[in-house]
């Protein structure tokens, strides 16, 4: 029986140095035949050509350049192909693939361990997702971080895309197994601290290197078989947070903390939408959670935000709305659900993590409390409440 072909996926985002890392390792000593995938928005493929130029040019590894596109999204398909071509060649025995530094890791995860009927492959039957690497441009993050601001800062820009790269490099940081904190020459060592500090509240489970120009141990990032799919979903900080047992604040190293806001109550509509979208604090890098609003009282509301990017949307319906009999049967399955029912409004309920920089903790709940039906509110008929989100939902 053929092994299966480990392979590594490097993320980032751009200029974060995913390439420079890239010709390190295929010019270091590490003993595989690799097959390369390099991954570019462009039509031309700089960074292929820059790994053509860092020394790729060993007869048993094979280059392959995937542009104008995204592998995560509207080159999944190709990535799918390549990679079930690569690993039915004899000629090597790992692959290496360097993503666009617009790329989700999610569903590059998921193109190795789902089967894809549309194509009728099964990828984790021929490869092992070895190692998720997300690299991080040090001196990038200190800036956007450095005093306590949001990592991109709320100024008056109006372009969008700040917002979609805030959400898309905490997403990178969040799913990976492995952070490589790159260029850490350009900040003193207080500040490389800082910044890992903040990194390991984003993601307290993934090794976190340091470097100076991609330059790390191959076996940090080569066959290191830290990954696994379940695990690396569920290891967000705020996911980690939000489950534990008891809810209190993290080590306050460089005044970086996190708390869960939790209340057997839901939002008023209007006040909660305001000061979500009026009087957000700066000082939180990342809040994510479960919201509970009366107009939708069936439906669990997601509420996510990265820097000044906030989505409110919803996301499935509350055991509480299920038929006695299904509720039975999922309260059976989750027993730290039954333990937190209440007995009148069951798993309804807002809890939501906050991540940030010298956080006011005390001024945040008090915001998020005055958000809160009022005991006349709560006896009104809550269809009736004025609703400032433009949802269709049917409950």
């Amino acid at each position: 029986m053929q092994t299966r072909i480990p392979v590594t996926v490097l993320c980032g985002y751009l200029g974060s140095g995913k390439t420079t890392l890239l010709n390190y390792l295929l010019n270091s000593d590490h003993g595989y035949k690799i097959a390369v995938i390099v991954n570019d928005m462009s039509e031309v493929n700089i960074d292929a050509e820059l790994v053509k130029q860092g020394g790729f040019s060993r007869a048993q590894e094979e280059l392959v350049q995937m542009q104008n596109g995204c592998i995560c999204c509207t080159l999944r398909g190709d990535l799918l192909k390549e990679v079930d071509r690569l690993s039915a060649l004899e000629t090597i025995d790992y692959i290496l693939i360097e993503a666009s530094g617009i790329s989700e890791p999610i569903p590059i995860a998921m193109t190795f361990v789902c089967y894809d009927e549309s194509q009728g492959v099964n990828l984790a039957e021929k490869t092992r997702l070895d190692t998720m690497v997300t690299v991080v441009d040090a001196h990038r993050f200190w800036s956007d971080f450095g005093q306590g601001e949001a990592l991109i800062a709320r100024q008056d820009a109006e372009d969008s895309e700040e917002e979609d790269i805030t959400d898309l490099l905490i997403s990178q940081i969040e799913f990976c197994n492995v952070i490589l904190l790159n260029k850490c020459d350009l900040l003193s060592p207080d500040e490389v601290a800082q910044v890992e500090a903040v990194l390991r509240t984003l993601q307290p489970e993934a090794k976190l290197l340091r470097s100076v120009r991609g330059v790390v141990p191959p076996s940090e990032i080569l066959n290191t078989e830290r990954f696994d799919f379940e695990r690396a979903y569920d290891s967000a900080g705020w996911l980690k947070e939000l489950n534990r047992e008891s809810h209190t604040p993290e080590t306050e190293e460089f005044g970086i903390t996190s708390f869960v806001y939790e209340r057997v109550r839901p939002f008023h509509p209007q006040r909660i939408n305001a000061f979500l979208m009026e009087r957000f604090p700066e000082s939180v890098v990342r809040t994510k959670g479960f919201m509970w609003l009366p107009n939708h009282n069936d439906v669990m509301i997601l509420m996510e935000q990265a820097g000044r990017n906030i989505e409110i949307s919803p996301v499935d319906y509350w055991a509480a709305a299920m038929s006695e009999e299904d509720q039975a049967e999922y309260l059976k399955d989750e027993p730290e659900l039954a333990r937190k029912w209440d007995a009148e409004y069951g798993d309804r309920r807002n809890q939501i993590v906050f991540i940030g920089i010298h956080l006011n903790r005390d001024e945040i709940v008090a915001e998020l409390d005055g958000c809160l039906m009022t005991d006349a509110e709560m006896r009104t008929d809550w269809q009736t409440l004025p609703d400032p989100f433009a949802w269709e939902l049917e409950e």
